[in-house]
């Protein structure tokens, strides 16, 4: 009696994912990687072994779009906070009323930390560990100048148009991005908080912050 043939031998996992993705589709395939393994790991030891396998990758291939681990921690985050400005501004009218807009905005970003825990606390995680060559801090509150500048136009525009009161834009610009901020820290420490309802509060405090006296009601 013959023998029966002998099972094939398995594919290799990574020739089985791999598929040809453009540069961009490639470097956004890493980046998400990073923040899973970091998300799962903790910076320290999310190793370019553990990334590279995340991405479905030769560890090799990290180096072809990146100069060294530091530069894909930072670009993991500089490229998804740019990723969540154009998720954002796809999803809200521009052209609302700047009430509006702010109701919008922080109700999305909202919804949007719910299901991206993982990814946010990653980022937290590398923001507040990675050092540059002089260890110095690779971050700080200068990487938030666009969007002091974007929520400062908002705010002029709404003072234009007197939805909002007289006040120091960038003063506003820089308490509006620490609060959403604050917003984001607080749901994720406090895993059973109703994110909707703090940011409709949140909304609510700041519109009463900004917004222009009512004018008084006409005499009979």
């Amino acid at each position: 009696m013959t023998a029966p043939p002998e099972d094939p031998a398995p594919l290799e996992p990574a020739r089985v994912a791999r598929t040809r993705l453009g540069v961009e589709e490639r470097r956004a395939q890493i980046v998400a990687a990073a923040l899973e393994v970091v998300a799962e790991r903790g910076y320290a030891r999310a190793s370019a072994s553990a990334i590279a396998t995340a991405a479905g990758v030769s560890k090799g291939l990290l180096w072809h779009y990146f100069a060294d681990k530091d530069d894909l921690m930072k670009q993991a985050v500089v490229s998804t906070v740019e990723q969540i400005g154009r998720e954002l501004a796809r999803e809200i009218d521009v052209s609302a009323p700047p009430p509006d807009i702010i109701r919008a905005g922080i109700g999305w970003i909202a919804r949007w930390s719910v299901s991206h825990r993982g990814e946010l606390r990653a980022m937290d995680e590398i923001t507040r560990v990675l050092r540059d060559t002089d260890g110095q801090p690779a971050f700080s509150l200068a990487d938030y100048e666009p969007n002091y500048q974007q929520q400062e136009a908002l705010f002029r525009r709404g003072q234009e148009l007197g939805y909002f009161r007289a006040f120091d834009t960038r003063v506003m610009a820089v308490t509006y991005q620490g609060a959403v901020d604050m917003m984001l820290s607080y749901v994720d420490s406090h895993p059973d908080t109703d994110v909707q309802q703090y940011a409709a509060a949140l909304v609510d405090i700041i519109l009463a912050a900004v917004s222009a006296p009512a004018p008084p009601p006409a005499r009979k």
